[in-house]
């Protein structure tokens, strides 16, 4: 089976600052759930943005299912959720969730029955449905997380990227997507997260600190007091079924 992520003396940079170096890792299988977990601007935001092809490694190689990234199109990435622009025409939670077909049907050809009944099923996931006809700036943060995972569910993809998908939710929003990532059984699923605890539920978890790829793997093969004082450093971890002391972005 082709390795879900391969990684061979990796390098990546973003904002003219050297994020990670030298790092090589295999994540084998799929479907399944990888979390990428790490210290605050370890770069696991820049690892997501090089496997859904953002930004270029400066050395070595990155590979999604045997392929460059962005090479394939079946990369879906959602980004953290943020306020929408106030200077665009208002733009409805069913139009953000269709913007998600482009990449199959085109910004303008005629959405097929099928096109439809995808958006559909990812309002409905995302329960969304009673939603639909709001603009995005009347939603709360946690709903319009929401959409931008329903835009996410409805492009075509193998991989689904999340970005912090849990952080600063409110308790609906955040049990809907969560259940999401652990009920999803054909696709696989990539998501950032500094919980520990739900990177422990995961099928594999990539552990970033010291300007790399610490280790990568089962849980149990990742997680051991060595690799993780390492990447956390000895004063904010207390154990694997802890808490980290910061929750930022990278």
């Amino acid at each position: 089976m082709t390795a879900l992520v391969e990684a061979r003396d990796l390098t990546l940079s973003r904002g003219g600052r050297r994020v990670l170096g030298s790092a090589s890792f295999t994540i084998e299988g799929r479907p399944a759930v990888t979390a990428v977990i790490g210290p605050n601007g370890s770069g696991k935001s820049t690892l997501l943005h090089a496997l859904a092809g953002l930004i270029s490694p400066d050395q070595g190689s990155i590979k999604v299912l045997g392929e460059s990234p962005g090479r394939s199109g079946r990369v879906s990435y959602v980004l953290q959720s943020s306020a929408p622009p106030t200077n665009i025409t208002p733009i409805t939670v069913r139009e953000t969730v269709r913007m998600g077909r482009y990449p199959a049907v085109g910004r303008w050809r005629r959405f097929s029955a099928e096109d439809r009944a995808v958006v559909e099923d990812a309002l409905a996931r995302m329960q969304l449905t009673d939603l639909a006809d709001r603009h995005l700036h009347e939603l709360s943060g946690g709903q319009r997380q929401r959409v931008f995972v329903a835009q996410g569910l409805a492009q075509p993809h193998d991989v689904l990227l999340l970005d912090e998908p849990l952080t600063g939710l409110d308790l609906v929003s955040a049990r809907t997507i969560d259940d999401l990532i652990h009920e999803r059984t054909e696709v696989a699923t990539i998501l950032t997260t500094h919980d520990l605890d739900e990177a422990r539920m995961a099928d594999s978890v990539i552990l970033i600190g010291a300007g790399t790829v610490i280790s990568a793997g089962p849980p149990a093969q990742v997680s051991t007091r060595a690799h993780l004082e390492t990447a956390f450093g000895l004063g904010a971890l207390h154990d694997w079924h802890g808490f980290l002391d910061e929750h930022h972005h990278d």
